[in-house]
């Protein structure tokens, strides 16, 4: 007997939608004003030069601020941060800077001037937008260049992720909808068959 059921649709996005949970962050060229948001959607998408995409509705107030400036940030939140990743991706920053309101420490990346989080998080990429029109406005994805990258060398270290050896608070979120979440586990190694 399988242990196969259907899935709701609704619910389809869900069996791929489990890898790292990711905070956007984009600053608004001409008033400065900075926001962050959670999202779920993320993956690279090329090597070299290094490439991904991310998914933001037309109508959320960091892809106005993305559009706007070319530039987003991309910060791959700890497990010790699953709170704020929540807030964060619960209200709107169009209306107070979630900043100030959840007192979140960032600084500038050098090139574009986005904001960057190292506390609470793992990693970050600082990404220029690249130009492909028909997918945002269709598909509400938006692909970027990665032109900075950096990780903390307690859980990512020499291009692998550390997660049989760090500390559980440092590995990444997974989000699995209604405010649920899953942290990274242990590594398994493949063998040859």
């Amino acid at each position: 007997m399988s242990h196969f059921r259907p899935v709701d649709l609704k619910h389809a996005s869900r069996l791929l939608n489990h890898g790292p949970t990711v905070l956007i962050t984009s600053r608004d060229p001409l008033s400065q004003k900075r926001n962050v948001m959670a999202a779920a959607w993320s993956t690279p998408v090329e090597f070299a030069p290094p490439r991904v995409a991310i998914v933001i509705d037309k109508s959320a107030w960091t892809r106005e601020l993305i559009e706007a400036s070319g530039a987003f940030g991309i910060c791959i939140p700890t497990a010790a941060s699953a709170d704020l990743t929540y807030a964060v991706g619960s209200v709107s920053g169009r209306e107070e800077d979630k900043f100030s309101r959840f007192s979140i420490p960032y600084r500038d990346s050098q090139t574009l001037s986005v904001p960057l989080l190292e506390e609470g998080c793992s990693a970050w990429l600082e990404c220029r937008l690249l130009p492909e029109v028909g997918a945002q406005q269709k598909y509400d994805t938006l692909f970027g260049e990665v032109i900075s990258a950096s990780a903390d060398e307690r859980i990512f270290n020499r291009g692998r992720w550390l997660f049989d050896s760090a500390d559980p608070t440092l590995f990444t979120l997974h989000h699995l909808g209604g405010g649920g979440f899953v942290s990274a586990g242990r590594i398994i190694t493949a063998k040859p068959l």
